[in-house]
């Protein structure tokens, strides 16, 4: 079918020198991840979908970003002219090269050169989004149109007691994606006894807003996850509930199959 999976924030392969340069212990660096998402949707290729993943974390390089929003505050002499330095997610310490965890404990002893964000980059960004590009471009040559589910987690917010989502579905406010399919999935997840919302607190980010072009027949949905569904957030460990949430988005994406893909196509 014309879909594609991509998880850009499960990675967990954390380079030693980044570790020893980090003033996190090895746990709280990790606050970042969008852990074991790679793992819920594992059944992907086997389905003959095909399944991109992120190695490197999401704290040493965010592929979920543009790829030059960048914290002057973090580096040791003035930034290229070129470098988007303004955005939200800068003010906010999570650009592309992160200054502080989703915790808030800021991440690096010293400051950086720039040589070492624009080597993050090149090495970790740079190949990822190649390969989705490519990925989308063989899937739409092949079909006519690409769906793309862009998947991540998301952490329990202290604030938000009554009857928070299980899953968000984010299609930049019905821009980046047919609405269509963003019903089927809807659907599919209502039927599993799963609460969705749309688009609040996450609309999407780089990837659907980038990628997402209904008119070329290019479709993007991101998907957040309940992390309380699947693991436990402080020890950052697997819970018994992510053999059910496995099967479950296992058993939506054979659901897509069955979907009228013609209505992607333009």
């Amino acid at each position: 079918m014309p879909l594609v999976v991509a998880s850009p924030h499960s990675g967990r392969d954390y380079p030693a020198a980044f570790l020893a340069e980090s003033r996190l212990d090895a746990l709280s660096v990790r606050r970042s991840e969008d852990s074991f998402v790679d793992e819920l949707f594992a059944a992907a290729p086997a389905q003959g979908i095909p399944l991109l993943a992120a190695t490197f974390p999401r704290v040493y390089c965010d592929a979920n970003r543009e790829p030059w929003e960048l914290d002057p505050s973090m580096f040791d002499g003035p930034l290229p002219a070129w470098v988007n330095s303004a955005s939200p997610r800068v003010g906010a310490g999570l650009g592309t090269i992160a200054r502080i965890v989703a915790s808030g404990e800021p991440v690096y002893r010293r400051r950086l050169p720039f040589r070492e964000a624009e080597e993050r980059i090149r090495r970790c960004w740079q190949p990822y989004h190649a390969a989705l590009g490519q990925l989308i471009a063989e899937t739409k040559e092949a079909f006519g149109a690409c769906l793309v589910l862009d998947c991540h987690s998301m952490p329990a917010h202290p604030g938000q007691t009554h009857s928070p989502p299980d899953m968000v579905l984010g299609d930049a406010h019905g821009t980046a994606c047919a609405p269509r399919a963003v019903r089927r999935v809807e659907e599919q997840l209502w039927s599993m006894g799963y609460r969705v919302r749309r688009n609040d607190p996450y609309a999407g980010g780089y990837v659907t807003r980038h990628y997402g072009r209904p008119r070329e027949a290019v479709h993007v949905l991101q998907i957040e996850i309940a992390r309380a569904l699947y693991m436990d957030e402080t020890a950052i460990e697997r819970l018994p509930g992510m053999t059910r949430l496995q099967r479950d988005l296992t058993t939506l994406l054979a659901t897509l199959a069955e979907m009228d893909w013609s209505v992607l196509r333009r």
